[in-house]
């Protein structure tokens, strides 16, 4: 996949712009979150969830980062915003940090 902004891969249909509303309902549904639940906390009609889902209603890049924060996806979101390359290199750097925290204490 080409790098692009992750506006255009939810908004122009990326490698997961046709799945996208798949991928929110399973990040609601995994959080035990109803749809109007959700609703509720993202200031947005059930309706709104609804269109999401089904791919009917395109969402700009700050709500997706609410509703992954909201559902405790925000590692998918990630892997999914920026590829699973960058994100498998991301966490190996990161477990890295407190092995050099340790040799840098003793």
């Amino acid at each position: 996949m080409e790098h692009q902004s992750a506006c255009s891969i939810l908004e122009h249909g990326g490698e997961i712009g046709m799945e996208y509303g798949k991928i929110l309902k399973g990040f609601r549904e995994k959080a035990g979150y109803t749809q109007q639940e959700l609703a509720d906390l993202l200031n947005r009609s059930r309706s709104c969830i609804s269109k999401f889902e089904s791919n009917s209603k395109l969402m700009d890049i700050e709500t997706f980062r609410t509703w992954a924060r909201l559902t405790n996806s925000e590692v998918q979101a990630a892997a999914i915003l920026f590829g699973t390359d960058i994100f498998a290199n991301m966490t190996h750097v990161l477990s890295l940090v407190p092995a050099f925290i340790r040799l840098s204490i003793f």
